[in-house]
């Protein structure tokens, strides 16, 4: 092995030596814990997020909620996870983004267990709204975990499984309401899956995911940060050479870099990227959110059964689950931009099938399935992609901040302004799903008109804007 010269190991940041350094690590058995154990993270917060549909239709009878409580219901909570994820916003890259997500994952969990406990419509409102607060802090925490922690070949295998679990949290939420759809009490028992990892998932962040190497480095703890690095060395087996403090370049630590202003998230050369990025989610989002949130209401208002409503609901998400596998593979073939430009576009013929499911007669439940099923498989499979890129278009000592102020911005028209207003036009199939065609046809136009293609280069892909210096 050829050795590195001491100039051109000074030639070359040491921010990128030491990303090229986890890039090369093979993957491994524990990369696989790292996906299981953030991907688990999504499985319960995504469970606790949806959880407000299911709640709109079981909770409506037994605490005898007029239609404010429902619009208030609908849309509150989301917007506590706005306000929760600027707060972490302002956090992360500053303080530990594991602690802010172990903070989030702790308190929502607690929340959602507490919902046994709720006899009034106003008992479970205050438990929303701080459970939407803390998945503030929880919801966008992973993927810049990840994309800091996975080697860059590998991060399309972490967005494929850990989207996969959050629709099987999509997925079984709904089937849960199903089962639970004439019991008395379910609304107060359709939260308890969500609730009880309250006992397991802090355990498993705390001993199995350690901190971002980069950003310890961006902090000024360069030992701290090769420390990490060879942890997480030394769990995949020992199959490429330590790390030292020399190989960075220095044999002392680095003072800490000082982070850019916040502002600089908007500054020329670094706002299109982050406008692409909120975008992108926020149209995908607006599909999601009206289908988690407000499709078994929809159902309803249009004429189904509560238990058909939750079927069809569970169905669309499930046909997610093979969709995000296909779509965190093929996102590494023809790159994040053109796959999620494709997903939005594949999905206007299962919108447009959902549209008119309600004139084909008898044939209604079979149409609107088959919609279902290609919605499922494009639109909401689009995440994989979308989140991954949005995390891609900012450097390291922006992305935490980046990441979590892009899904909570968007969220702000997805989950909080879409369902507000659609609330009452629910029983209207042409302004219901045809809100999600305009969607798509606008998100479509994002990455193909503004994008540009990332493909997991953090370093040399995002660490050369010179406006950020």
């Amino acid at each position: 092995m050829t050795a590195t010269s001491p100039a051109a190991v000074q030639a070359v940041p040491p921010s990128h030596l030491l990303g090229r350094k986890l890039d090369s690590v093979p993957f491994s058995a524990y990369h696989v814990v790292i996906i299981l154990v953030l991907g688990f993270v999504g499985f319960i917060e995504g469970y606790d997020l949806a959880l407000t549909g299911s709640l709109l239709v079981l909770a409506k009878g037994p605490l005898h909620m007029a239609p404010d409580a429902v619009r208030a219901l609908a849309t509150w909570p989301t917007f506590l996870v706005v306000i929760g994820g600027f707060a972490a916003a302002g956090m992360s890259d500053r303080i530990s983004r594991l602690a802010v997500m172990q903070v989030g994952v702790i308190l929502s969990t607690l929340c959602t267990l507490l919902i046994l406990l709720v006899h009034s419509f106003e008992q479970l409102f205050v438990l929303r709204l701080i459970t939407g607060f803390f998945l503030g802090f929880t919801i966008s925490a992973p993927f810049p975990i990840a994309a800091e922690l996975m080697p860059a070949q590998h991060r399309r295998t972490y967005a494929a499984i850990y989207e996969t679990m959050l629709a099987m949290a999509f997925t079984l939420l709904p089937f849960v309401g199903f089962i639970l759809a004439n019991h008395p009490r379910g609304f107060q028992l359709v939260g308890l899956p969500g609730g009880v990892t309250l006992f397991i998932a802090p355990v498993l962040i705390y001993f199995l995911i350690p901190e971002s190497p980069r950003w310890l480095l961006r902090r000024g703890r360069a030992q701290h940060a090769v420390d990490n690095v060879n942890l997480i060395i030394r769990r995949c087996g020992n199959r490429v050479p330590q790390l030292t403090l020399s190989d960075l370049g220095s044999g002392r630590e680095r003072a800490p870099e000082e982070l850019p202003s916040f502002w600089k998230l908007f500054a020329p050369g670094q706002f299109r990227w982050t406008a692409v990025g909120i975008l992108c989610g926020l149209f995908a989002g607006t599909v999601y959110y009206l289908i988690a949130i407000l499709l078994p209401k929809a159902l309803v208002s249009q004429g189904a059964a509560v238990a058909l409503s939750f079927g069809l609901s569970s169905l669309v998400f499930a046909a997610s689950i093979p969709g995000k596998l296909f779509n965190g593979f093929i996102m590494e073939i023809i790159g994040r931009r053109w796959t999620i430009t494709g997903a939005f576009l594949l999905s206007i013929p299962g919108l447009l099938l959902m549209v008119l499911a309600h004139k084909t007669g008898t044939a209604a439940t079979g149409v609107f399935s088959v919609g279902a099923l290609i919605t499922g498989f494009t639109t909401l499979s689009i995440f994989p992609a979308v989140r991954m890129y949005l995390s891609e278009q900012f450097p390291t000592s922006l992305r935490g901040r980046g990441h979590f102020f892009g899904e909570s911005f968007g969220r702000i028209f997805a989950g909080v302004i879409v369902p507000f207003v659609m609330v009452s036009h629910t029983a209207s199939p042409t302004i219901f799903f045809g809100t999600m065609i305009v969607a798509v046809l606008i998100g479509a136009c994002v990455p193909f008109a503004l994008g540009r293609e990332t493909l997991g280069n953090l370093e040399t892909f995002t660490e050369v804007l010179p406006e950020l210096a």
